[in-house]
């Protein structure tokens, strides 16, 4: 039986620790023995991993270099000697890589998820990603993009994975289409798009706002519901009043059954400038809704243009207007194209598929040769 240490930063209700639940929960027990460790504290994931009778230890991080979560992680990985010790996020795959014990460098296999794009790094942090290749059985990207990037980061092809994000159906909602409407103070015949996700320069949420702009002058009856929070929320709503479409547009803030709530949407938008697998796409899709999105290479890896949604060049927000108002016009395209998405989440991003991979992976890296 292989044992399996699972190290991220939080177990906060996000798409990574998503990920991570789902494979530590999913793994045959027969088989695996995984062991979660959070650096920085517990979170909603937390219960949901003790209810499966997945040990969880949280660290209590408090500082970015802190001598204490060193010697805890440390004791952690020497008591449980794992056979492998899989990271997720920049600060897990920076600490494990650079403070195991040497026991467990010697023995333990070691895999760092990285879940984005990550041209956000500063220098310094890609210098120590690059430094910290030799130290890296397998880097695993959600998409084949993520692992292009770290390949020209310096990682060779030996060293690199791709798995993708897996995705469920979410929940249907405690409340009907009709019901929300009558909470947002909507006209019955809205029609509602979603973007659901962090408020942050990427995610480029000012140009779903110019685009509901350009959407609503042709079709009165466009609402845009912005769920998620982050640093841009109040810039974001400045600008909503700005444009003057604050009146079609409302920020919900963080909600937890966001992902219930796009069973909700007419159409879902992103337009990331850069991503690295995004859940809250792969749900609204899961749902059966159509898509418009980034015409980035990881949305092309989910997205197929005209068969489950519409890509639209980054920042093109008369594009992401055309494409949707297609929509709205067209039941029967709208179905067709919902139906498509929905049967690609199925078919190409279960969680079985998910589990299995990591499964077979790590089989396959505890048998190789030490470098």
């Amino acid at each position: 039986m292989l044992r399996i240490a699972l190290v991220i930063p939080t177990l906060d209700r996000s798409g990574a620790e998503k990920q991570l639940t789902w494979l530590a929960t999913g793994l045959p027990r027969d088989r695996f023995e995984p062991h979660v460790i959070a650096l920085t504290r517990g979170g909603g994931y937390a219960a949901e991993l003790n209810s499966a009778d997945v040990p969880v230890t949280v660290i209590g991080k408090r500082l970015k270099l802190d001598p204490l979560t060193i010697w805890k992680l440390r004791r952690q990985l020497a008591d449980f000697q794992p056979d492998v010790v899989h990271s997720w996020l920049f600060a897990a795959n920076a600490y494990t890589r650079l403070f195991a014990p040497a026991s467990t460098r010697k023995s333990a296999k070691f895999v760092v998820s990285e879940r984005c794009v990550d041209s956000w790094k500063s220098g310094w942090q890609l210098a120590l990603d690059r430094r910290l290749v030799t130290r890296t059985d397998r880097l695993v990207g959600n998409s084949q993009a993520v692992a292009d990037f770290y390949r020209e980061l310096g990682f060779d092809s030996a060293r690199l994975a791709v798995i993708p994000n897996a995705v469920s159906i979410p929940p249907r909602p405690s409340i009907s289409q009709q019901e929300l409407k009558q909470q947002l103070h909507w006209p019955a015949d809205a029609r509602i798009i979603m973007y659901a996700g962090r408020l942050a320069p990427q995610k480029r949420v000012r140009d779903l706002l110019w685009s509901c702009q350009f959407l609503r002058q042709a079709d009165p009856r466009t609402r845009l519901l912005v769920i998620g929070d982050g640093p841009e929320r109040d810039a974001l709503l400045y600008f909503a009043k700005q444009i003057e479409v604050e009146d079609f547009v409302t920020f919900t803030g963080h909600r937890d059954d966001a992902a219930s709530l796009l069973q909700l949407a007419d159409v879902f938008w992103l337009a990331s400038e850069f991503e690295g697998m995004s859940n809250s796409l792969m749900e609204a899709m899961a749902c059966g809704k159509p898509v418009v999105v980034s015409d980035i290479a990881p949305n092309r890896e989910l997205v197929r243009h005209e068969r489950e949604g519409f890509l639209a060049g980054i920042g093109d927000g008369v594009a992401f207007a055309q494409f949707t108002r297609r929509l709205f016009d067209d039941p029967s395209l709208s179905a067709t194209i919902g139906a498509a998405a929905a049967e690609r989440m199925a078919r190409l991003f279960s969680r079985e598929a998910m589990v299995r991979s990591y499964a077979t992976l790590y089989e396959a890296i505890t048998t190789e040769h030490a470098k």
